[in-house]
This record gives structure tokens, sequence and C-alpha cells, in this order.
């Protein structure tokens, strides 16, 4: 069989997954979301913590309670990092210096996981398990809330309740985040991912020296990190590394873990707002755009001309033979277009094409499937604006799911669209102008560039996936990409959840026979249409100085 081939039936094998599991799963998060009983595990957890599940709060309320928990996030897991050398079961490494804390305090809780220290060489069991994965959790289940809570605002009417943030983030964990990646930790174990707290030891001798390493609990910790598009690996070749993705069977789970629950949110949506078919018409947007660029990159992949690269059957530079071209592209694809961040392979080894499809995952907002709930909060953003545009089109007031966009939710819909473009481009202009920086590129010319637009980007938009060749850690990238995952995380969610309140608000608009019907193909359309056009508009400039500019030149 050609690598082709295989490429093929892996994403055939992997889509079939996906559609087994859509319908059930869907279904399930939306009982778990709608449902008024609560367990006595998360019982536990209301009294322990003073909230009252039953009360519902409007969307500053909302916003607060996400705010605060995070803020509090941030900060545990800042002073855990920065006291790890007085801790048991740390390995004997030191605190990790102030800088880099608070980096990765700022990157786990904001759902993004960039790394700039070597996993295995810096933090200990307890941070690893009792900070890093637990966030893993928790930001994962942070972002489904607040997308449950703008499709409360879809649904209701009359209301400016959005639901309990602290009910929505405690049974998302419990009842849906846990169960599967136990579930998950099982199945890579039995792929042969490790699951130990062992120490540091030797595993051999190699050109006259020793190699070193640490076990770890990686297979409970590496499928959080896919199911919960987190990303941050055990160790610092991420999935890459045999002791976190072993073989081309869990490569291919690993990226199932990734789209499951994105995808299957569109279900949910659907069935919380009444009408599967507005839930289709996400899911075929969402699809139609992760299939397109699975199948651009695995051709830019393969297609790349030069006696190396036909030899090797194409640009294996930076990709495990295990995987190859189709395993690693898929994955790429996959974990660029959610807010995952996980890589298989060093995308700054792909193509100079492959490498801005990579970016341009990124840019599109992570939209499609994108992370866990933000991809569908930022989905339905660019619903909201490609029925204004509509609306201009045909000369009459913009409806979506029965609610008027208006003044409010327009202006509302373009700040949450502005906040990244301004982080990553303001960020970059500010990076390359100053004499420092550079210094921490490997490449110089176009690449070198991409290098530090690649950091931003990942950043700003949550992913945490690196260029790799860039030495980020330095005060200055710490803190800057820091500031940028924060600000990238929590600003959009507060024109999301504003706009949530706006629209329950409002009474239902009745359908007529101009009503655009947001629940057809032609709508499913213009919403790729509207979402690549954006996206061109605001990035071309920087993708022309950078991957592109590689990409015409090789």
């Amino acid at each position: 069989m050609s690598p082709q081939a295989a490429g093929i039936l892996q994403l055939t094998a992997l889509i079939a997954a996906l559609a087994l599991a859509y319908r059930p799963l869907g279904d399930h998060m939306a009982k778990v979301y709608s449902s008024e009983k609560h367990y006595k595990p998360e019982k536990w957890i209301y009294k322990a913590i003073g909230a009252n599940p039953a009360a519902e709060m409007r969307w500053p309320a909302y916003l607060r309670a996400v705010l605060a928990f995070s803020a509090v996030s941030v900060l545990f897991l800042y002073l855990l990092q920065r006291i790890q050398g007085s801790l048991p079961g740390s390995l004997g490494f030191s605190s990790i210096d102030p800088d880099q804390a608070f980096n990765t305090a700022a990157s786990f809780v904001a759902n993004t996981n960039w790394q700039s220290y070597y996993g295995e060489e810096a933090m200990g069991h307890v941070v690893q398990t009792g900070g890093l994965a637990v966030q893993n959790f928790l930001s994962a289940a942070v972002g489904m809330a607040v997308a449950v809570a703008l499709v409360r605002g879809f649904a209701r009417s009359r209301t400016g309740e959005l639901g309990n943030f602290w009910a929505d983030l405690v049974r998302g964990t419990v009842r849906i985040l846990v169960p599967i990646s136990v579930i998950g930790a099982i199945v890579l174990v039995a792929c042969g991912a490790i699951q130990n707290f062992s120490g540091i030891h030797q595993v051999g001798q190699f050109m006259g020296g020793t190699q070193e390493w640490n076990g770890g609990a990686v297979a409970s910790q590496e499928a959080i990190k896919e199911l919960g598009t987190n990303g941050g690996g055990y160790f610092n070749a991420n999935s890459a590394h045999p002791f976190e993705n072993p073989n081309p069977l869990s490569n291919l789970f690993e990226i199932f873990l990734i789209l499951l629950i994105p995808f299957a949110l569109t279900r949910t949506f659907g069935r919380m707002v009444g009408s599967l078919r507005q839930g289709y018409a996400i899911l075929g947007a969402m699809a139609v755009i992760w299939i397109g660029f699975t199948a651009l990159m695995m051709w830019t992949e393969f297609a790349h001309r030069g006696p190396a690269f036909e030899i090797a059957g194409g640009a294996m530079e930076g990709k495990e033979t295990r995987f190859g071209i189709a395993g690693s592209s898929i994955f790429a694809v996959a974990t660029t277009l959610t807010s995952t961040g996980a890589v298989n392979s060093f995308h700054s080894s792909y193509t100079g094409f492959g490498g801005g499809i990579t970016m341009l995952g990124m840019q599109l907002g992570e939209i499609a499937p994108g992370g866990v709930g933000s991809g569908l909060y930022g989905m339905l953003i660019m619903a909201v604006i490609a029925v204004f545009l509509a609306g201009l089109m045909v000369g009459r007031t913009p409806e979506y799911l029965g609610k008027k966009i208006g003044t409010r939710q327009i202006k509302l819909a373009a700040c949450y669209i502005l906040v990244t473009p301004a982080l990553v481009l303001g960020f970059t202009a500010v990076a390359m102008a100053l004499p420092t920086p550079a210094d921490s590129m490997t490449n110089s010319g176009a690449h070198g560039f991409s290098e530090i637009l690649y950091a931003y980007t990942s950043g700003a938009n949550n992913n945490g996936s690196a260029f790799a060749g860039l030495n980020a850690d330095t005060q200055w990238f710490n803190t800057t990409i820091g500031i940028a995952m924060l600000l990238g995380r929590f600003v959009p969610m507060v024109f999301v959840l504003a706009l949530a309140g706006s629209l329950a608000e409002q009474k239902p608009v009745p359908e007529t026979a101009g009503t655009l019907r947001t629940d057809k193909p032609l709508y499913a359309g213009l919403l790729v249409g509207t979402i690549l056009i954006i996206t061109g508009l605001t990035y071309f400039p920087a993708l022309a100085l950078g991957p592109l500019a590689e990409g015409l030149a090789s």
C-alpha cells in the first residue's frame, strides 16, 4: 500500500469513528447541561466551595465567576511551581523561575499549554499531576461552560439568566471529561504509553554516554491533554515521544480524542436550541474546513519536490518514521485547527506552505472544530457575522435562531474577532522591531519571521504548539506570550457572555418568508466563505512575509 493510500485509509477510519461517537456523546452532553439533578460527589464539591448550583446567573455574574476561578487557578499553579523544590516527588528539580512560572500558569489555565521548558527536566510528579493535569480538566471545563452559556442565550427568551457557572464547571468535569479520560488512559496504556511514578533512571549507553529518563503518570495526562484540547506534553518532544504516543494506533486514537468533543458539541447545540438541523449546519461548516485543510496539508507534504524528498517519499524532516507523512499531517491539522497544540512532528520542518497551513488554522480562530467549548462559541460568533452580512445583501434585519442581530450584537461579535489579531500582529511587530527578541530566532529571513509570528499566533489563539527553532525561554517571550495567552483567552469571553445575555433578553422573532434559513447548505457555505475572507483580509500581509514567501522561494 502506498503512503498516500495509507493516509486516506487513516482519515477514513478517523471520520468513521467520529461519526459513530457524534450522536451519543452530543446527546449526553446536552442532558448533562440541561439536567437539574446533582450527583453526591458534585454536592460535596458545591458544599466545599460554598456554591449554590440552583442559582441562575446573569452574564455579569457568570463572567465574574469565570474570571475569579481562573485568577485563583493561575495563582495556585504559579505558587505550586515556585515551591516545587520543597515538595516531595520533585525528582530533585528546583523551583521554577518567576517569569517561566507565570508563563506556565497562564498557559495551562488559559487552555493554551504553551511550554518554554523541557518537561522531563523541569517538572516533578506533584507539579505535573497535581498542577498541570488538574488544569487540563478545569480549563477545558471552563471553555465548555462558556459555550453552553452562549447556547442558552440563543435558546432562552425574555430572561438574562444563562445558568450557573459552578454547576456547569463541575458537571462538565465530573460527567464528561473524567469518564472519557479514564477510558482514554486505559487505551493508551494498552498501546504502550507509560503510567507510573518512577524516579530518574538510566536507559542505556549511547555514543559513550548515558541517557536518563524519568517516569510519570503519562497516559492519564495524555488522555485529558488531547480530550480537553490542552496539548501540554509530559516530555519536551510531546506526542512525538514514544512514552506519550507509542505507535500509529495510539496516534490515530489521540487525534480522535482531540476532535471528539468539539465536533460532538454541535449536536449538543442543536439539541439545546431545539433544532438538530442547526447543529448539522455548524458541523458541516467545520467539517468542510477541517477536511479541506487536511487534504491540502497531505498534498503539499507528499508533493514537495527534490531528490531527497523523492527518496524519502515526501518531506520527512522533523517527522517520526512510525507515523509517516500522512499520520503527521492529519495530526498537525487537527491540533492547529483546535486549541490543542500537541505535536507529533516539528511544524518548523514542514514545507513552506505546510507550515503556513498550520499557522492559518490557528488564525481562523480555531473553530473547525476548534477547542473544547471555545470552538463552538467561536463558530457561533462567526455565524452571527455571516447572518449580518446576508442581511445587508438582501436589505433586511438579520436574524439567527429567532433572535434579531442588531447594533449591540454585531458590535460584540466584531470586538470578539478583533481581539486575537490585535494581539498577534501587535506583539509580532514589537518583537521584530526590538533587537533582543530577534536573537532568539534560529533562522533568518522569512522562516525566522514565521517563528515569531507562529509563537504569538499560538499564544493569543490559545493553541500552544511551537514552530520550533525559537528560543522562547527568555524574560521577553515568557512575559509577552503569557500576557497574550491570558488576554486571548479571557477578553473574548467577555464579549461572548455579553452577547449571550443580550440574546437571552430578547423575545423570539417569528419566522417569515424572508427569513434566512440558517440550517441549509447555502448558509453553511456562506459561513465558510465569511470565515476565510475575514481571516484572509486580516492575516494575508503577515503570511506573505513568512510562509508564503518561503513556499514560493522553494
